[in-house]
């Protein structure tokens, strides 16, 4: 089952946290559901009335607050807070490595989970304009991705962009995204064995 591989998967990628620093740490939820026979993934477009990141596609999520347990938890209140998807309605499938991003400072740690379909989305406008449900194998055309080598703080890095319907994925949800369908594509394979 595809699930289970993509669980399995996940399970053997160590826990890798950014060391502590100026940065601000953060986590997202990938959310997931599976709709005639096709996985989707749940992304965001965040309003313009937020602190950072306006206007952007991204996962649901955000920083750390006092309240939270640990990072997992931050990514499912903000998940809930953002789009309304219930924590004890979320099957956590496992964790990525921590991304940084470029231009606000954050540490963003992500983690998958599985949503019931259907389900019913309700928005905070302040801080989400819509909902984008996106199927898993249009992400995976290399036709609507696109990556160039940009050059941060002296250091190489890849920039990667996906193009859904003509929204721009990119910055650290691009690269969040890369190693999912990575991952995606290695469950896929092993699952069709």
């Amino acid at each position: 089952m595809l699930k289970e591989e993509i669980k399995r998967i996940l399970a053997s990628i160590p826990e890798r946290h950014e060391a502590p620093s100026r940065r601000v740490p953060s986590a997202v939820l990938i959310p997931l559901f599976e709709k005639e026979g096709q996985y989707h993934v749940v992304l965001i477009k965040r309003s313009q009335t937020v602190n950072q990141h306006r206007g952007e596609i991204s996962f649901p999520g955000g920083r750390v607050e006092k309240q939270d347990r640990d990072l997992l938890d931050t990514a499912l209140r903000e998940s809930q807070e953002e789009i309304g998807i219930d924590p004890a309605d979320v099957e956590v499938l496992g964790y990525l490595g921590d991304e940084v991003t470029i231009t606000s400072n954050y540490v963003v740690t992500p983690y998958v989970g599985i949503i019931p379909w259907p389900h019913k989305f309700v928005i905070d406008e302040r801080e989400v304009d819509y909902v984008l449900e996106v199927p898993i194998e249009s992400l995976m055309d290399d036709a609507r991705k696109t990556v160039r080598t940009q050059v941060v703080d002296g250091q190489p890095i890849e920039v990667y962009t996906y193009d859904y319907q003509g929204k721009i994925i990119w910055g650290a949800t691009a690269r969040i995204l890369s190693i999912f369908l990575g991952i995606y594509r290695r469950a896929a394979a092993i699952d069709l064995t």
